[in-house]
């Protein structure tokens, strides 16, 4: 992952994404649905145990039956949105009433929420898992980088974002506008590592005002040919939404080399 070459400046959760997942597989089903064929289909072959082998009877597994395409689609797009929402914090759910809402929505009926009500209720109630899902890390990152404004030479800005330098630059610095090219290294609080140009054997350049806050805000201290230490707080950063590896709340570690500056012409 090329965690610094994201367009946005922040990468937030949003339920236009999550509703968009949730449609479309709602669409997909309705489709099948009415493509739907009263035969089922002809079952795939079944193998017969050598004859050698005395193999004991057993029982048909427990759950649904799938009698056909549709049933077995229909069950594996079940599948598909609880792991989505699973992954999201959700942990339970009233199937009935998804499934009510589900067969309203395909068969034209009047659901029992509105669109506009079902947007508020959803971002309400994900906002406050994601919340509580991030807390952890919001916590740990928070109680780290006071800790770390403690030792000498780290410096804090006003905004949060602390920073080390390890070797001073001689060469021009960065506006907000330009083009940088650097060589990076990405780690979390505990030292595990999420992304590293030096890996990859090559460095990025990339517009600052592209990137995480942390980034814009850092790399306009530096000069070409200077390489900083970072410590930038969640909300400088990814927030406290998953984004990709990056866990909400998360507080970042980079090591940055700014190797070239281009002028915005």
């Amino acid at each position: 992952m090329a965690l610094i070459q994201q367009p946005a400046i922040t990468f937030a959760y949003t339920f236009l994404n999550m509703k968009k997942l949730l449609f479309a597989i709602l669409f997909f089903s309705g489709a099948v649905s009415f493509g739907q064929t009263k035969k089922p289909s002809t079952p795939a072959p079944v193998k017969k145990n050598p004859p050698t082998v005395a193999k004991p009877a057993t029982s048909k597994p427990a759950g649904p039956i799938l009698k056909n395409e549709v049933d077995s689609v229909s069950y594996a797009l079940g599948i598909s949105l609880a792991a989505y929402y699973q992954s999201q914090g959700v942990s339970t759910l009233n199937g009935s009433l998804l499934g009510a809402a589900v067969n309203d929505l395909l068969n034209g009926r009047t659901p029992l929420l509105d669109n506009n009500i079902s947007n508020t209720l959803l971002n309400t109630y994900m906002t406050r898992l994601q919340s509580e899902k991030s807390k952890q890390n919001k916590e740990a990152g928070e109680k780290y980088l006071a800790e770390n404004k403690k030792r000498a030479g780290v410096i804090t800005t006003e905004s949060g974002l602390q920073y080390e330098i390890i070797s001073a630059g001689t060469g021009e610095s960065p506006s907000a506008t330009d083009t940088v090219t650097c060589h990076y290294r990405g780690t979390f609080i505990d030292g595990r590592g999420f992304d590293n140009s030096y890996d990859r054997g090559q460095p990025i350049s990339f517009p600052l005002n592209g990137v995480i806050k942390g980034w814009t805000e850092g790399l306009q201290l530096m000069k070409v040919g200077a390489k900083y230490k970072f410590y930038i707080p969640y909300q400088l950063g990814y927030g406290e939404y998953d984004y990709m590896s990056i866990p909400g709340g998360s507080a970042l570690l980079f090591e940055v080399e700014l190797i070239e500056v281009k002028r915005k012409s």
